[in-house]
């Protein structure tokens, strides 16, 4: 945003320097990207000065030029050869003269030289006002009137004004500070913490009206879109060329003047944060304003000349016949300002921050007024902004207040009431400001003191603070006021030092993406706002109020949709072998409770490898995942004999799903994605989805880190079964068994036989399992060896149904 230094001081009762400036508003939250000097005309007419010709004779070797001696107040004169028909002796005329910078009104800046023209020196340039930049004429050169003395600067001459512009990198929070008035307010509370400081806003004292009733009727038929409508009828304006004065100030923070009407209008939304809009009077059908939405598909022309096609959500400032307006957002081609124009009707509204949003963003409208509507507009500076308006529009173009103000406003928005304790301020900052220096910023930021006591302040917070609503707020005000580099580290800080190892997540974050990325994963990230679409069986999912559209109107619940949306993006662009992974926040409500959760998602979905002429081609798996997840485990010294597991379960958009749990808390799961929902993506090939559980995971961690080990002096043994099982019996189930049954002794447990054929009968299968077993502190004895393996036996017959086979 930008901000003119002169307008800004304008409202101070003592203006800062400029390098002051700068800093008081970077610290105190308005940050200054850069600022730089400008000029009415471009090029401040710097090096361009008063000189009377003294003489004027044709030039020996050309018939069109004239060889001219020239006075601007030096010792002597110069030489100067100019092609103008019209230089003459004893003209005062502008003179550029060597070294001078042009910045003509057509083309690019060129510096003046001394230089040989036809054989005749010539020591500068009498200017043309094309040459300047003051007109477009070039016909000859300008001559200046008598009044003028030789040498002094033409600057002065035309009148030319120099400012500082500022450009402000304004947070999303701060739509107070969107005017020169909110910025000036910041400086003012800053100031006057050391010297006596005023805010001086604009005087309205002299507004009135000439009738008592109303010209046009307003009539607001949603009420929660526009909870304030005023509007006010002047008669008999000129429209015309704005003054110099309104057009410097508007070009100086980069908009283009148009008429007199519209550049108050731009000009007050600057000053003030309010924006207005003027209509033509007379173009209002019925002489009635009525605030409402239009039929779904209404097709409605815009001041840009664009046919846009409005949905049944678009608020619309309407007359008795047609939409004249998008209400907050843009202007319509049929009833604004022309150079016809006699009579206008002035809006200033509030507008619902989430209808203008949506709008804005549906039909890619960003303008001013919708940058101010959408972050939060001041509803009770309506009038005052009116006023304001009313006043400078009869300055510049005439016109009489012909009705009073129209104010539809049924339901007041009322001040925040915040109790605020001194030594609040005191905890927060670890410093103790002065009760008197609290006070002085509160009040001189208009946050009204209704009350107080020797220790709190009962303050009603103005609704352009839109960012203050709990104490926390106002002391981020006070502290950003009084400045952050005023508190005091303390010379002995108290801490406590925690004793409680915790897994550093950070690290492990890194440790997971280098796997995924080393295994031919890519990232993607996707938008945490979902389609409620997705989650039509799911109770707990969060919907958005005053949602952007239908397919974003839901906080996603599951990793699963965003990612199967850029796998239906990449495969429709024939990338068709993937794998994703996405780090993210989940987010469901229970029992009144929002809750949100971070999860790790993975997708596969193709071949698994190139197919080369030593690689056949191998379609991804489950299986494929499962090693994959089983690595992060790995990686992240998740004890494998803590895991449990269960299996064929039925989750949502996932058939035949497992789920891992760490010390009984879910971590993980894994599934094959149903045809049903791929279908719905129009996905046609299988796709494997994991999700884990990042903080589940992170609690069942390990925290003491790696340990050292030494390599055991007691050799192991292996001792191998086969085992016929149901086909429904997972080696998993087995595993999980065999460690439970036997903890001290058994380190592994690994298959590398499946059988089903032959000589085993209908409905089972065989498993050749090895199970390896250690005695840390001493040999192991065939009594021990046999003991353990007979548990483990025993265990696998009378909870698996498993027999061992001979």
């Amino acid at each position: 945003m930008k901000i003119s230094y002169n307008w800004l001081c304008s409202y101070l009762s003592v203006s800062p320097d400029v390098k002051e400036l700068e800093k008081i508003l970077t610290d105190c939250g308005l940050e200054v990207e850069k600022y730089e000097k400008v000029f009415s005309i471009e090029g401040g007419l710097t090096g361009l000065l008063v000189g009377r010709v003294t003489s004027c004779t044709k030039h020996p070797n050309a018939d069109k030029l004239s060889l001219t001696k020239v006075d601007i107040g030096n010792e002597s004169e110069l030489q100067i050869v100019c092609g103008a028909p019209n230089v003459e002796k004893g003209q005062k005329v502008v003179v550029a003269t060597i070294g001078t910078t042009l910045f003509p009104k057509n083309g690019e800046p060129f510096e003046i030289k001394k230089t040989k023209i036809r054989g005749e020196v010539s020591e500068g340039m009498i200017c043309a006002e094309d040459e300047i930049g003051v007109g477009y004429s070039h016909e000859g050169i300008i001559v200046l009137t008598d009044t003028v003395s030789v040498g002094e600067p033409v600057a002065n001459y035309f009148g030319v004004e120099e400012d500082y512009i500022f450009e402000i990198g304004l947070t999303p929070n701060r739509v107070d500070a969107a005017s020169h008035i909110g910025v000036a307010r910041d400086v003012v509370a800053v100031l006057a913490l050391k010297q006596n400081m005023q805010l001086l806003k604009p005087c309205i004292e002299a507004f009135k009206t000439s009738a008592e009733k109303p010209k046009i009727e307003v009539i607001v038929q949603h009420l929660e879109a526009c909870p304030r409508y005023s509007g006010i009828y002047i008669s008999g304006v000129t429209v015309k060329e704005s003054p110099q004065w309104l057009k410097n100030k508007l070009k100086f923070i980069g908009l283009k003047p148009i008429n007199n009407i519209v550049d108050v209008t731009n000009f007050v939304l600057h000053e003030l944060g309010q924006p207005l809009h003027a209509f033509d009077a007379d173009k209002i059908e019925g002489n009635k304003v009525i605030v409402d939405t239009l039929t779904e598909g209404t097709i409605f022309e815009t001041l840009d000349g664009v046919l846009r096609t409005l949905s049944a959500n678009d608020l619309m400032i309407c007359n008795e016949k047609e939409g004249m307006c998008i209400a907050g957002v843009f202007g319509g081609s049929k009833s604004g300002i022309t150079q016809q124009t006699k009579n206008i009707f002035i809006e200033s509204a509030y507008f619902n921050p989430a209808f203008i949003r949506r709008t804005s963003k549906k039909h890619a409208l960003y303008t001013d007024a919708s940058f101010r509507y959408e972050r939060g507009a001041d509803p009770n500076i309506t009038i005052y902004a009116l006023k304001r308006a009313c006043l400078l529009i009869q300055e510049v173009g005439g016109g009489e207040m012909y009705s009073p103000i129209i104010d539809v406003y049924p339901n007041p928005i009322n001040d925040c009431k915040i109790n605020f304790d001194f030594e609040y301020l005191n905890k927060i900052a670890g410093n103790e400001i002065p009760i008197q220096v609290q006070k002085s910023i509160i009040k001189n930021l208009e946050i009204k003191i209704d009350s107080e006591t020797a220790t709190e302040l009962q303050l009603s917070i103005p609704p352009f603070k839109v960012d203050v609503t709990r104490k926390v707020d106002v002391a981020e005000e006070i502290l950003r006021i009084y400045g952050y580099d005023k508190i005091e580290i303390p010379i002995l800080l108290h801490t406590t030092i925690s004793t409680i190892q915790k897994p550093d997540k950070q690290k492990l974050l890194r440790s997971i993406f280098s796997y995924l990325i080393s295994s031919g994963f890519s990232e993607i990230l996707t938008n945490s706002l979902s389609n409620s679409a997705y989650y039509t069986n799911q109770p707990n999912a969060v919907k958005v109020l005053n949602a952007l559209s239908s397919e974003l109107d839901t906080l996603r619940a599951s990793m699963l949709y965003g990612g199967l949306e850029s796998i239906a993006y990449n495969m429709n662009r024939r990338n068709t072998n993937l794998k994703f992974f996405e780090l993210g926040k989940v987010y469901t409500q229970n029992e009144n409770k929002y809750e949100e959760s971070e999860k790790l998602a993975l997708f596969i979905t193709g071949e698994r490898f190139k197919e080369s002429w030593n690689n056949p081609p191998m379609h991804s798996d489950i299986f494929e995942l499962k090693g994959t997840v089983a690595n992060l485990f790995t990686i992240l010294s998740v004890c494998e004999k803590e895991v449990t597991t269960q299996y064929n379960l039925t989750l949502h958009g996932l058939q035949d799903a497992i789920e891992y749990s760490l010390k009984e808390t879910p971590i993980a799961i894994i599934g094959n994605i149903n045809k049903g929902l791929l279908k719905q993506f129009d996905i046609d090939k299988p796709v494997f989805f994991a999700e884990i559980n990042i903080e589940n995971l992170l609690k069942g961690l390990r925290t003491t880190g790696a340990r050292y080990k030494d390599v055991s002096k007691f050799i192991g043994v292996r001792r191998d079964l086969a085992i016929l099982f149901n086909k429904e019996i997972r080696f998993s189930e087995v595993k999980e068994l065999a460690y439970k049954t036997e903890k001290k002794l058994l380190k592994e447990v690994q298959i590398f036989d499946v059988y089903e054929g032959k000589n085993i009968e209908s409905g089972k299968k065989s498993y050749a399992i090895a199970f390896y077993l250690q005695n840390e502190a001493a040999t192991l004895t065939d009594k021990e060896i046999e003991n353990s393996m007979q548990k483990i036996q025993q265990a696998i017959e009378q909870q698996l149904g498993g027999k061992i086979r001979a």
